[in-house]
């Protein structure tokens, strides 16, 4: 069973990531390693390297591969950050960057969640995860600042909390707009200046809490 998910997910980075424009090498061999199939529901491991999103327990979903590494990427990891992840869902996002950083805090707002990425993360030995249970919009003041921040899930605005929250310089990738569709935005910290730039079209779930949809 290994070795098939192994060529599975060989296949996945080859007919997926390559394609489209992932060409960062480290992004790369992290995706083709993490195993994937153990952060979703048993009766979904089949299916856990299309590519697709899948749905996880309280309404939530696992983002399509192609996202997971698009957004990755856009963060361009050397190995030494301390990235702040809002929205653990099944925890597979915040995997993937615990193997690219020196540190993960994520913070997920939903309880079932959370308890079940940590099993994973403990079972894969992905020790330098922390995770919090609270409103993501809010960020984790206590461990700020962060060289990057990611948003697994779509608002309306970009949360000033996060903002306040990313080093100087420092990277954040966040899904703005309607419930239904948002831009993936890549916002830039520099010498006290923000810059934000339009990356693609996506469809999240949408990020709840006082700085996102109510």
């Amino acid at each position: 069973m290994t070795d098939h998910f192994v060529t599975v997910r060989e296949r996945m980075v080859q007919e997926q990531l390559l394609c489209r424009g992932i060409s960062d090498e480290r992004v790369l061999k992290v995706m083709s390693e993490v195993p994937r199939h153990l952060f979703v529901e048993d009766a979904q491991r089949a299916r856990a390297y299309g590519d697709h999103p899948l749905p996880i327990a309280s309404d939530q979903t696992i983002s399509q591969p192609f996202v997971v590494a698009a957004m990755t990427q856009a963060l361009h990891l050397q190995g030494t950050e301390r990235v702040l992840e809002i929205g653990t869902g099944s925890g597979y996002q915040a995997a993937v960057l615990s193997r690219l950083c020196e540190k993960v805090f994520t913070v997920e707002r939903v309880h079932i969640l959370l308890s079940g990425a940590r099993k994973v993360f403990d079972q894969l030995h992905y020790y330098n995860i922390l995770s919090r249970l609270d409103d993501g919009t809010m960020g984790w003041q206590e461990h700020a600042p962060y060289d990057a921040i990611i948003v697994t899930a779509g608002g309306p605005e970009i949360p000033q909390p996060l903002i306040d929250q990313l080093a100087d310089p420092g990277r954040m990738v966040i899904p703005v707009g309607e419930r239904e569709v948002q831009e993936l935005l890549l916002l830039t910290k520099q010498d006290g200046e923000v810059a934000v730039e339009r990356l693609e079209s996506v469809r999240f779930v949408s990020l709840i809490g006082e700085h996102g949809w109510k």
